[in-house]
């Protein structure tokens, strides 16, 4: 049974706005003069992260400096957003590597099912959350960038541990 419908008659005639307006400036001056509240002065001053805050993807390496990915297909399989392309290759000592390894950061809702799911723990979801780009081509992150991040990587969630419950 659908709710009752509550008719609200406009006022009649001109009406005045004073009292609003003076009720929101009276809400302004009460938040200008409460010195309890601070406003964050942002790149100087940043927020304590969480050990499993996700932010922008990184590739682990090799001692050599190449990917540890394999090319096993799992990660792009299992985003929900398709934001990942791999396109894997193999050498001629028959050890699959991956050719082309893209994930477009602009698509990416961080869900870290990419991590989770890597069999050689190639993928990582880091910690660093700045991301300002002036072009969307820059949004791809490409193997060799990929490689190149150095930021911490996010903690997993672990079943075990009970403070992550």
């Amino acid at each position: 049974m659908p709710g009752e419908v509550k008719v609200v008659s406009r006022p009649k005639g001109e009406a005045s706005y004073i009292r609003a307006a003076a009720k929101g400036m009276r809400i302004t001056l009460k938040h200008l003069l409460n010195p309890a509240k601070k406003t964050q002065q942002y790149p100087d001053e940043k927020w304590e992260l969480g050990p499993r805050v996700r932010g922008t993807h990184r590739m682990a390496v090799h001692e050599d400096g190449r990917a540890k990915c394999v090319g096993c297909g799992l990660c792009p399989t299992v985003c929900p957003v398709n934001c990942i392309k791999l396109v894997p290759a193999e050498d001629e000592n028959g050890e699959r590597y991956a050719a082309i390894y893209e994930i477009d950061e602009f698509r990416c809702i961080f869900c870290g099912y990419c991590q989770e799911v890597c069999p050689v723990e190639a993928i990582h979801l880091g910690v660093h959350y700045e991301n300002a780009e002036y072009s969307r081509e820059r949004w791809v992150y490409d193997l060799e960038r990929l490689c190149e991040q150095e930021h911490d990587v996010t903690a997993l969630w672990d079943p075990s541990d009970p403070a992550s419950q």
